[in-house]
């Protein structure tokens, strides 16, 4: 059975002192609550490890190198990440590929060196204003996927979260409906299901990550593809990212 998931990614946000309160204060407010998904918090890369060691919230770091290790100053390895205990790592992020030139090349290696230290990726993809208007928003999707997934084994594939981000909807307060989401999450799914079969399809977790908030996690959640999400800004305040996780 794949696994429900609401991850917060912190983007460049929060110092060190804040981000081991808030984990804290995350981690006690849901204390009391039964969860029906894994809660993770995707932190900077100078809070993993004391976030990681401070609480038992699932960790992910927001970037990994493409190389194993050497001189790549200011580079963080995928097992450097792995060391501090950390579980997942987001690869892929549209602001990774828009601002830093983050290919499906450089995000193949990115996989391949988190999945031989451990780590789970929650890999991004997703469609510009643009390309959904020049109704070529699937292909986008199928290709990124396929350029920068579809090497692994079958066994590899399983350990992938997917994370559909529309780029037009992050940060601009639009939302995808939840039939658009709906219909592109089983698109990623059927996509999937035509490389590895139905087993793996039905097991991958496909998170939505285009501004899903505490108003709108309920009616996403419910569509039968979407697993979760990734949530950017409403991850920053517990009092808006508890709604989001009890979407569940």
């Amino acid at each position: 059975m794949r696994k429900n998931i609401v991850a917060g990614n912190w983007k460049m946000n929060k110092n060190l002192q804040e981000g081991v309160a808030f984990a804290k204060e995350l981690e006690a407010a849901l204390a009391g609550k039964t969860l029906k998904c894994e809660v993770i918090v995707g932190t900077p890369f100078i809070h993993l490890a004391s976030v990681a060691s401070s609480t038992k919230l699932g960790v992910a770091a927001q970037n990994c190198a493409d190389k194993v290790s050497g001189a790549y100053t200011g580079e963080v390895s995928a097992a450097m990440v792995a060391s501090t205990g950390a579980k997942y790592v987001i690869l892929g992020h549209s602001e990774r590929r828009t601002y830093y030139g983050e290919t499906d090349a450089i995000l193949k290696e990115k996989v391949l060196l988190a999945l031989a230290n451990g780590l789970s990726p929650i890999f991004c993809i997703g469609e510009t204003k643009e390309e959904r208007e020049t109704n070529v928003h699937f292909d986008v999707v199928k290709r990124q996927t396929v350029d920068a997934l579809f090497n692994l084994s079958a066994e590899d594939f399983a350990k992938i979260v997917i994370a559909y981000e529309p780029v037009w909807a992050i940060g601009t307060g639009l939302t995808a409906t939840s039939a658009q989401a709906q219909e592109m999450h089983a698109f990623i799914r059927q996509t999937i299901a035509d490389k590895y079969g139905k087993e793996v399809a039905d097991n991958t977790s496909i998170l939505y990550g285009g501004s899903a908030n505490g108003g709108n996690a309920k009616e996403l959640f419910s569509c039968p593809d979407i697993d979760g999400g990734l949530i950017g800004g409403a991850s920053l305040d517990v009092e808006k990212f508890i709604p989001v996780i009890e979407g569940f």
